[in-house]
């Protein structure tokens, strides 16, 4: 199997699973997360609080918007100001969106983008529902992103990246989009240790944001040889439990962590 054939399928899986998610107006990253439980307002509550929101936040976005699909907060390390252009890859219902749409008020802007049709059509009912003129949805890849060159002041993302199996062409896209000083607030997962084959050959694990998670040093290289600078990757210990809780009893909190990746296109002020 070619690599094209085989990035094109594994596309293809996650686009349909997180199809099926937001069709069934289910969460959790992980098939297996408490946050499905009877109490999903509360649960939602109390796993975004996990993950570094504040109850502010957690309690300002639009509904429907949460489907808790994340690992981290990239709005607590984004430092969004006023009238900055906000892109987030992998924008799921829009919950960070809408986060970050509140920061940059009504002279910013914040593009969502999506590869599943149906989280693009559920995030802009949410847009719409609440009213939210300075947030658009784009449906598109993260490899191939709908967004021209140089218009873009700050990149998030939630626990997207370790899904494209594509991870180089990622990074290059983001530093193409970004303007000159632009920079990246991700969280998403990271490999501690080397997976075991049969856990990087299950797609439905790949799904659940576990097996195409990159090591650091790779994630540093990708970054470097896309042209950033200033790169910080920091893993959190603390979100061993949560993601123990994504495949209970397989032992992958041995294996991969949520950490914070920040990187920034030359041309700003620096470091």
């Amino acid at each position: 199997m070619s690599d094209q054939v085989r990035n094109d399928k594994v596309r293809a899986d996650v686009r349909k699973r997180y199809g099926v998610i937001v069709r069934n107006n289910k969460s959790c990253c992980g098939a297996n997360s408490s946050c499905c439980g009877s109490s999903v307002d509360v649960d939602l509550l109390a796993q975004g609080l996990r993950l570094g929101y504040t109850k502010e936040e957690l309690l300002a976005a639009p509904e429907g918007s949460n489907m808790s699909l994340g690992c981290g907060n990239p709005g607590a390390i984004a430092s969004l100001m006023p009238g900055e252009t906000v892109l987030d890859l992998g924008s799921g219902g829009g919950f960070d969106c809408f986060l970050a749409a509140q920061q940059v008020g009504e002279t910013g802007h914040v593009i969502g983008v999506d590869m599943t049709p149906d989280m693009v059509s559920k995030a802009r009912e949410n847009a719409s529902k609440a009213g939210f003129a300075n947030v658009e949805f784009r449906l598109g890849e993260i490899e191939h992103l709908p967004v021209a060159d140089d218009t873009v002041d700050v990149i998030i993302s939630n626990c997207v990246i370790n899904l494209s199996p594509d991870k180089p062409s990622v990074f290059r896209e983001a530093y193409r989009v970004l303007k000159p000083g632009g920079r990246l607030a991700i969280s998403d997962t990271v490999a501690t240790a080397a997976l075991p084959e049969e856990a990087r050959q299950d797609m439905e694990m790949w799904s659940e944001c576990i097996s195409g998670s990159a090591t650091i040093d790779e994630l540093e290289t990708m970054l470097r040889e896309a042209g950033f600078e200033c790169v910080r990757i920091r893993p959190k210990d603390a979100s061993r439990d949560i993601i123990r809780e994504w495949a209970p009893g397989r032992g992958i909190e041995d294996y991969v962590m949520s950490a914070s990746i920040e990187a920034v296109k030359p041309g700003g002020p620096g470091c």
